[in-house]
């Protein structure tokens, strides 16, 4: 079976993770914490990072940080992981989709528009699948209306918008670090700011809100969403070789467009000229999506569908219209998309999907 994603790991995994272990620090404290935050800022060209426990909290923590809550709206695209909305959720927020883009499937500015009330406190572009967002008009409409703006970067490390990295953009950028992501520690996540009272804020709260002069003292309900040591030791390393990851996904994305451009009911991934694309997942939209799944099943080949649009969940149901999102959720489909895939693996699964 050619799986969908697997992790890239290697010798220095193994080392860093053995001497965090032999070290004795295994949980919250040590020295990967501070290397993983302070080495993947520095990647994204970001002033603060704020290593947790996974991507979703971090979404959790933003929105904590930022004073979200109750009577709060906050604008997300239709179309994206459910952990988008849970975290607004959380908050006692209302997340409110937006549809999104027909080429990029990401969250549609204008649409966005339609969705501004006096009720909106932020917006959360996501960047789905690895293709950035248009962010400058995101944050024209934030600028000027005391909205914040929460990067969900999970699927996009490395990502770029006019030059500038995902998750740097924003007044929060948000990543996930599960074991399909592009850099993995396990589980983890991590949120980045260039605001230092923002970031004191967030170290503050996800850990339990503990006072720094008095120890054990609490004034405030927060949160333990700590990242462990070990989390962190497999993400230095794994930043290590996140270019060599990143280059590799694009150039796999760029084997599979010489072998499916031109082919009639196929979508390719874009790449808007604004955009670095990087291809988490090598995503496609076909009109026989669920056929085409059995059938690369059955030729040992993994793949998974593209998220159901967040309107059409049970707890979030709505009779809205959203066009786009509907149609893009009911054609794509994600196609095998590691770093290690082989060029001969890639022509298989193309085989298989043209014979279909």
């Amino acid at each position: 079976m050619i799986p969908v994603a697997e992790p890239f790991l290697g010798e220095k995994e193994l080392e860093y993770v053995t001497d965090c272990v032999k070290s004795g620090w295994i949980s919250s404290m040590g020295k990967y914490v501070n290397l993983f935050e302070g080495g993947f800022s520095k990647y994204c060209n970001s002033k603060h990072g704020v290593a947790v426990s996974n991507g979703t909290v971090a979404l959790h923590l933003a929105l904590a940080a930022l004073g979200i809550g109750k009577g709060d709206e906050v604008i997300i695209p239709d179309l994206t992981f459910v952990a988008t909305a849970n975290a607004v959720a959380y908050t006692g927020a209302k997340p409110v989709m937006a549809d999104i883009d027909k080429e990029t499937w990401c969250i549609d500015t204008e649409k966005i528009k339609d969705k501004l009330t006096k009720k909106t406190k932020a917006i959360i572009p996501v960047h789905l699948y690895g293709h950035p967002c248009d962010m400058d008009p995101i944050m024209e409409l934030a600028d000027g209306r005391e909205i914040k703006v929460i990067e969900d970067a999970a699927e996009a490390h490395g990502a770029e918008y006019k030059g500038k990295k995902v998750g740097s953009i924003g007044h929060i950028g948000c990543f996930s670090f599960y074991g399909n992501k592009i850099i993995t520690t396990g589980e983890g996540g991590i949120c980045l700011t260039d605001d230092e009272k923002l970031a004191e804020r967030m170290r503050f709260l996800k850990d339990h809100g503990m006072s720094k002069e008095k120890r054990y003292w609490y004034d405030e309900i927060a949160y333990n969403y700590r990242m462990t040591n070990i989390q962190a030791a497999l993400g230095v390393a794994q930043l290590e070789k996140i270019d060599k990851i990143v280059e590799a996904k694009r150039k796999n994305a760029q084997i599979y467009n010489s072998l499916l451009k031109g082919l009639k009911d196929i979508v390719l991934p874009a790449e808007k000229e604004w955009a670095k694309n990087v291809y988490w997942m090598y995503s496609i939209l076909v009109d026989n999506r669920d056929e085409l799944i059995k059938k690369l099943e059955k030729n040992g080949i993994d793949s998974r569908p593209f998220f159901y649009p967040i309107h059409q969940l049970p707890m979030y149901k709505l009779d809205g219209q959203f066009p786009v999102s509907n149609e893009v959720s009911i054609k794509g489909i994600n196609l095998p998309s590691s770093p290690t895939l082989a060029r001969e693996q890639i022509e298989h699964i193309v085989k298989v999907i043209i014979s279909s």
